[in-house]
C-alpha cells in the first residue's frame, strides 16, 4: 500500500506550520479583499447618493410644474366664472366684484381653518397625548437598545 521508501508515519504527518511570510501574505490578501469590498460599497453609496440627488432635483422640478399648472388652472376657472357672471349680471363690474367677494370668503375660510388646526394642536389633551406618545417611543427605543446589548453580551459569553 505504501511506497517502500515512505514510512507510514511520514505519510500521515501534518504539513509543517506556514512560515511567517505566508501569514503576512494572507493578511495582505485579507487587507486587499477588505479594501476591495469597502471600495465597492463606497462606490455603490456614491452612486445611490447621486441618484437621490438627481431624484430630488426632478421632484422639485415636478412640484414647480404642478404649481404652475395649478395656478394656470385656477386663473382659467376664475376667468370662465367671470365670463359666466358677466353674462348673468350683464355687467363686468358686478361679475368682478362677485369674484373678489368669493376669493375673500375662500381666503377667510382657509385662515380660520388654519387657526382652528393650530388651536387643536395647542389643546392640553393634544399636548398630553403628544407627550405620552413621545414617552412611549423613548421607552421602546431604550428597551430595544437594552435587548440588543443583552444579546451582544450573551453572544460574547458575558453575563
Amino acid at each position: 500500500m505504501h511506497d517502500e521508501g515512505e514510512s507510514p508515519r511520514e505519510a500521515t504527518a501534518p504539513d509543517p506550520a506556514p512560515s511567517s511570510s505566508g501569514l503576512l501574505a494572507e493578511i495582505g490578501q485579507l487587507g486587499r479583499a477588505v479594501k476591495r469590498l469597502f471600495g465597492a460599497q463606497l462606490h455603490l453609496l456614491a452612486a445611490e447618493l447621486g441618484l437621490a440627488r438627481s431624484a430630488v432635483s426632478w421632484m422639485l422640478l415636478a412640484a414647480l410644474a404642478a404649481t404652475v399648472a395649478g395656478v394656470g388652472l385656477g386663473l382659467t376657472v376664475l376667468g370662465l366664472l367671470g365670463v359666466v357672471l358677466a353674462a348673468w349680471f350683464g355687467s363686468w363690474i358686478w361679475s368682478l366684484l362677485t369674484l373678489a367677494v368669493l376669493q375673500v370668503l375662500f381666503l377667510s375660510g382657509s385662515i380660520l381653518l388654519f387657526r382652528r388646526c393650530m388651536h387643536w394642536m395647542s389643546l392640553p389633551v393634544t399636548r398630553s397625548e403628544w407627550n405620552a406618545m413621545m414617552r412611549d417611543t423613548l421607552r421602546k427605543a431604550e428597551a430595544e437598545v437594552a435587548a440588543e446589548s443583552r444579546q451582544d453580551n450573551e453572544e460574547e459569553g458575558r453575563p
